[in-house]
């Protein structure tokens, strides 16, 4: 077997700090953190005995609520994940079938869940060391190898195959038999070709009409593209070359100006209206990390940052008590838009409110999963030693030669430009230790020495005493092309948006059995400030602030761009705006405005036309 090269730590060794440690307790105060209390698709589930879905909502949600209890080593939040874990383990039949459904119902039951929920188990594993898992997998996969050899994968299932490669191959490291090989050539021949897919299809969305498929779902792609990156393992293909093709393509006609794709359920474009979907966003994250982990390309780790610091907290409010289900590039507004004004390929009107489960339950359950594996991937282990993969805050203690070495990432990262690196061993140890420098940055130094931005720094092989290691990036603002005449502002990590003041209503009512009550009910916001404007400047002067409580504030951003634009005409309709116009009327005087995170938004103007004064 290929081996990776890198490994994920376990909650037991990794743990965030800073503003990083204060995402997750605000994810833990918010929804991700209530769902089983508040919530009937998880408080009832037949995963647990009730009456409610049984399908994938309960394993999205505790994708996320186990490491998320675990890094933030909260008793209360990991009781209730044991309760769930207990539950699912007592619930397995005798023949490994572990799904909520009946023997009967077991034939047209699409088994997707069943790939999710053994992904959960291990994930459980490594935060816990229980015991009982490693046998409820093996039971798993054995009852799944016969039961798809007479029951072919079809619909989810089948476009998602590949996941059931992560607890497979966690399995095959611990007890390999010549089974599991077999069982995963199966899902590979039964699940969906990518490869043949993404050499005949450039995915452009069909001009003027709505569409739903499988093949360009943008979840199924956003997870596909770790694809051959899991099959590889076997196979002793190029980790990441499939994927790098891939995400160019989806890229050439549905791109971001954050390096996410476009996709209202399917992939829909490039107007900055089309949006996209939070569960894109989490999964997406996911690939990058399992990319990044199996490979060791960089370039995975500077995508991740960008799906991190911009789209996802973007699509929740800073509380995290509400999310949308499809974000707008440009979004003037999230309310529900009436039918004859949607403009999304295949989702609903209210697709984009921010709420407890606009359009769509799936994005409730699986958004949890995205900031603490983020977490988890900031410092992974080699074969030599560690490597620092993001600057965000984070430590990490583990065992070398007998020895405890330390790491402490000491920053303010991606808000400020720098970070100190602390590492500590009690004794002299021999451990090869890397950082990322992120691809973005125009120039970086490292204790004052240059260092090559897309690459690894090798900071040393052998540590004694407190070593204290600056790393400093240069970053610098400028303006990005994008489609329709457009453009957008980058610095490094972060893209800019201007920021729309909202006037915000609380919208509280119950639907299908489902309540909305304050803080988990749903908001709509209107326009309160003037969105309509034009950049007439490629000067951008940082202004820093305090990394506040809520670290994606719209209210208090902790760094903001000051720039001159100018007001421009530019149409809406029904809280819609229009494309970029490609007459710009100006209405008035260039105007100092200050631009701020993307990530740090509800309302937002990102893709906009220049204007030379």
């Amino acid at each position: 077997m290929q081996k990776s090269v890198f490994r994920p730590l376990t909650t037991r060794r990794l743990k965030p700090e800073g503003w990083l440690k204060r995402q997750l307790e605000i994810q833990a105060e918010g929804l991700s953190g209530h769902l089983d209390l508040i919530w009937p698709d998880i408080r009832e589930s037949k995963w647990i005995g009730g009456d409610q879905d049984g399908w994938e909502r309960v394993p999205y949600w505790l994708d996320g609520f186990i490491p998320l209890a675990f890094l933030l080593d909260d008793e209360g939040l990991k009781r209730r994940a044991e309760r769930y874990v207990d539950a699912i383990l007592d619930g397995q039949a005798e023949d490994g079938w572990i799904c909520p459904c009946s023997l009967a119902e077991r034939e047209h039951y699409d088994v997707w869940p069943a790939f999710l929920i053994c992904k959960v188990l291990v994930l459980y594993e490594s935060c816990t060391g229980d015991s009982r898992i490693e046998q409820a997998v093996y039971r798993a996969m054995k009852q799944l190898l016969g039961h798809i050899a007479s029951h072919t994968l079809f619909n989810w299932a089948a476009a998602r195959w590949y996941e059931c490669l992560i607890p497979l191959w966690w399995l095959y490291e611990r007890r390999p038999e010549e089974w599991m090989l077999q069982l995963a050539a199966l899902l590979e021949a039964e699940g969906i070709d990518y490869e043949k897919l993404y050499r005949r299809f450039s995915f452009e969305r069909p001009a003027g009409r709505r569409y739903w498929s499988q093949i360009n779902h943008v979840v199924n792609t956003a997870m596909a593209l770790k694809s051959r990156a899991l099959m590889a393992r076997m196979t002793g293909e190029s980790p990441d070359a499939f994927a790098l093709h891939m995400y160019r393509t989806v890229m050439q006609h549905n791109s971001m100006p954050t390096g996410h794709f476009t996709g209202d359920e399917c992939l829909s474009g490039d107007e900055p209206t089309q949006g996209s979907e939070l569960c894109g966003v989490a999964e997406a994250m996911y690939s990058y990390e399992v990319l990044l982990a199996e490979s060791g390309n960089g370039f995975w780790a500077d995508l991740l940052e960008k799906e991190a610091f911009n789209c996802l907290p973007a699509t929740t409010t800073a509380d995290m008590w509400a999310h949308q289900y499809v974000q707008m590039t440009n979004q003037i507004s999230a309310q529900r838009f009436p039918d004859e004004a949607v403009p999304f390929n295949s989702n609903s009107g209210e697709a984009n409110v921010f709420g407890l489960e606009p359009n769509y339950g799936c994005c409730t359950a699986n958004l949890t999963q995205a900031w603490p594996k983020f977490a988890l991937s900031a410092i992974l282990e080699s074969e030599r030693g560690l490597a620092v993969s993001s600057l965000v805050p984070s430590r990490v203690q583990v065992e070398r030669d007998g020895h405890t070495i330390c790491v402490r990432v000491c920053s303010d990262y991606p808000f400020r430009d720098e970070a100190v690196l602390e590492v500590s061993a009690d004794a002299p140890v021999a451990c090869e230790m890397i950082v990322r420098i992120p691809g973005f940055a125009q120039k970086a130094w490292v204790d004052g020495k240059p260092a090559q931005p897309g690459g690894w720094f090798l900071l040393g092989t052998g540590w004694e005493g407190v070593t204290r290691i600056h790393v400093k990036l240069q970053m610098e603002a400028k303006l990005i092309d994008r489609p329709h005449g457009a453009k957008a502002v980058v610095r490094g990590p972060l893209v800019f948006s201007l920021p729309i003041r909202a006037r915000v209503t609380k919208l509280e009512y119950t639907r299908d059995g489902v309540e909305r009550k304050a803080p988990y009910c749903d908001y709509q916001m209107l326009p309160a400030s003037p969105w309509n404007y034009a950049f007439c400047s490629e000067q951008f002067e940082a202004v820093c602030g305090e990394v506040s409580a809520y670290p994606f504030s719209p209210e208090h951003p902790p760094i903001r761009l000051k720039t001159k634009m100018l007001p421009i005409a530019w149409a809406e309709n029904e809280g819609i705006c229009a494309g970029v116009p490609s007459k710009i009327d100006v209405l008035g005087r260039p105007e100092e405005l200050l631009l701020q995170p993307y990530g740090c938004t509800d309302l937002r103007m990102t893709e906009m036309p220049f204007v030379k004064i």
